[in-house]
């Protein structure tokens, strides 16, 4: 299979948690739109497959009316030879959400939602800087089901230096009897260039507790188990047959191509490439036929790398069968000399032909697949 995503760059607000690429200033939001539909025109030829998801992510594709995000859909449609897609995903935000908006929505096609809720408590809202409230967030859980929307997923942020356990439980119980079959749960990171970490730099924040965090994690580990939610992927939860299938395809390293500014893409085999991640470069280079985007091709030891640190964040794991045919001998024995130790305190497990990191110790994945790397 293969996979479009669609960034759409702009936001009516700064949320302080963010580092993704985005303008508050909405001036260039029909220019954009032009740009992005140029660029869909002159990449026909880079998919060698019909793409079977669509994904419109941000920034706030709400920001888009329905009838502005149908035009960039019909052009999809039309270069790409495309009727209709098995998963069509929009993120929203709450406060962009209505009965009409729904309606457009369904009737464009989409047929997931993505909801970037992130707490359902006020206080929590306005740490992060939400624009919404957490009346809206239930509220639009609610006019999102009456539309017809049965695949819908909405973010939670843990991890944030105020959140109580007993808030966290609330949040968690609050997802699971809005009877959604799916869960983005995220640990609040602190990145370069977002607002917490300028924050975090002067002495006004502290970071949560890494005690607090575990805790947290088991929380949400026991409560989606317990309500029968698959954690099939170390931030996503999954009731039934809801797992992500556009995000299902990065993981596996299927093929995909990305269109607006900062989008990236990736040909399933050794190529990267991505748009620059500024506004106005970007449409001034789409406009004027100059190149807007960089890429590299990967070595095979790049190629391991990147597989280790897709495949072992889901339940699916890495074949062993996998690296020995794809990558060689070499990097097949390297990769089980590495693990033993893993092996050995259950970090890892080894069932069959798959490698995988036990859902309960997700949250040390980024140590563990260090020590699978291949250090050139």
């Amino acid at each position: 299979m293969s996979a479009i995503y669609i960034h759409i760059p702009f936001c009516k607000q700064l949320c302080y948690y963010c580092d993704f690429h985005f303008s508050v200033s909405l001036a260039r939001k029909a220019e954009m739109l032009a740009a992005t539909v140029k660029e869909i025109q002159m990449r026909t030829d880079e998919l060698k497959e019909i793409p079977e998801t669509l994904y419109f992510g941000g920034g706030t594709p709400s920001i888009y009316s329905p009838d502005e995000l149908k035009i960039i859909t019909d052009e999809v449609k039309k270069n790409f030879c495309v009727d209709d897609f098995r998963e069509f995903t929009v993120e929203v935000n709450p406060d962009d959400l209505n009965e009409k908006y729904l309606e457009n929505l369904r009737h464009l096609g989409v047929n997931r939602l993505s909801i970037g809720i992130q707490s359902f408590i006020d206080e929590h809202l306005h740490f992060m800087n939400r624009r919404h409230t957490a009346k809206q967030a239930t509220e639009c859980i609610k006019a999102a089901q009456n539309a017809g929307f049965k695949n819908i997923n909405i973010d939670l942020i843990y991890g944030l230096p105020q959140l109580t356990l007993q808030q966290w439980r609330k949040n968690i119980g609050i997802f699971i009897d809005s009877n959604i079959p799916h869960l983005s749960a995220y640990h609040l990171g602190i990145e370069p260039k977002t607002v917490f970490y300028k924050r975090l730099k002067k002495g006004e924040l502290k970071p949560a507790a890494e005690k607090s965090s575990m805790r947290q994690y088991e929380i949400l580990e026991k409560m989606t188990a317990d309500s029968g939610f698959e954690h099939y992927e170390i931030s996503n939860f999954a009731k039934g047959n809801s797992c992500s299938i556009h995000n299902t395809a990065y993981w596996q390293g299927k093929p995909y191509i990305g269109f607006g500014a900062s989008a990236h893409s990736y040909d399933g085999n050794n190529v990267r490439r991505w748009n620059v991640a500024n506004n106005k470069k970007y449409i001034e280079a789409v406009n004027t036929n100059q190149t807007f985007w960089e890429s590299e091709n990967l070595t095979l030891a790049e190629c391991y790398n990147d597989y280790i640190l897709t495949s072992l964040r889901t339940v699916w794991g890495a074949s062993a069968v996998h690296i020995k045919t794809r990558f060689g001998e070499n990097f097949y024995d390297y990769l089980l000399k590495q693990s033993q130790h893993f092996l050995m305190q259950g970090l890892l497990t080894c069932d069959d032909d798959k490698i995988k990191i036990p859902s309960k110790h997700f949250l040390l994945s980024d140590t563990i697949m260090r020590e699978l790397l291949w250090i050139e």
